[in-house]
């Protein structure tokens, strides 16, 4: 799996942390009303705002909720626009090194289309809590290619293994977690509502 270059990160980070901040202005948010929303501090989004952090996927999906977006979506805001055809080395890949999350955008959104690609790629131990999704209703179909994950909605977790396959309407909190002793790797299948 390529990874980006401490360099390539850091752009990122930074082009993430504008357009976090311009999606607080568009929204007319203060820092005090996104931190109350989205239940992140407001030191934390005034530190991912000026790039000084990178942050978290759970973090993220926060922020995504507020602003009524896919976390792939926001993504590739900051990623520049999406081709038709993308390589394997073109596809956009996110790190949440922390939480031992890899995230690659296959097929990234596009204008028009409501379904996208996601690669995920949990470290052993991994373990990510979703308080809500991005987007209430959003359709999900989660392949795992590689290890075990347990996939938890509803307060019932699903295990799957290599092969297996989850299909599922996302309303509430979700938890994805490596459950083997080797790295998850998985299809992660979304579809706007």
């Amino acid at each position: 799996m390529r990874h980006e270059e401490p360099g390539v990160a850091r752009d990122v980070d930074t082009r993430l942390g504008a357009r976090l901040a311009e999606l607080r202005a568009e929204h007319g948010l203060s820092l005090g009303e996104l931190a109350q929303r989205s239940g992140v501090s407001r030191s934390t989004l005034s530190r991912a705002e000026r790039a000084e952090i990178s942050p978290t996927a759970s973090v993220l999906n926060r922020l995504c909720a507020v602003y009524g977006r896919t976390m792939s979506q926001l993504l590739s805001e900051v990623e520049g626009e999406s081709a038709l055809l993308l390589r394997a080395a073109d596809q956009p890949v996110w790190e949440d090194r922390a939480a031992g999350f890899v995230r690659r955008s296959v097929s990234p959104p596009h204008a028009g289309l409501r379904g996208e690609l996601v690669e995920g790629r949990l470290a052993v131990g991994a373990d990510l809590a979703y308080d809500r999704p991005p987007v209430p209703g959003l359709e999900q179909h989660i392949w795992v290619l590689e290890g075990d994950l347990a996939v938890t909605v509803r307060d019932v977790e699903h295990r799957l293994a290599a092969g297996d396959a989850l299909r599922l309407r996302v309303w509430g909190p979700t938890r994805f977690r490596c459950a083997g002793d080797v790295a998850a790797r998985y299809v992660l299948a979304v579809v706007l509502p």
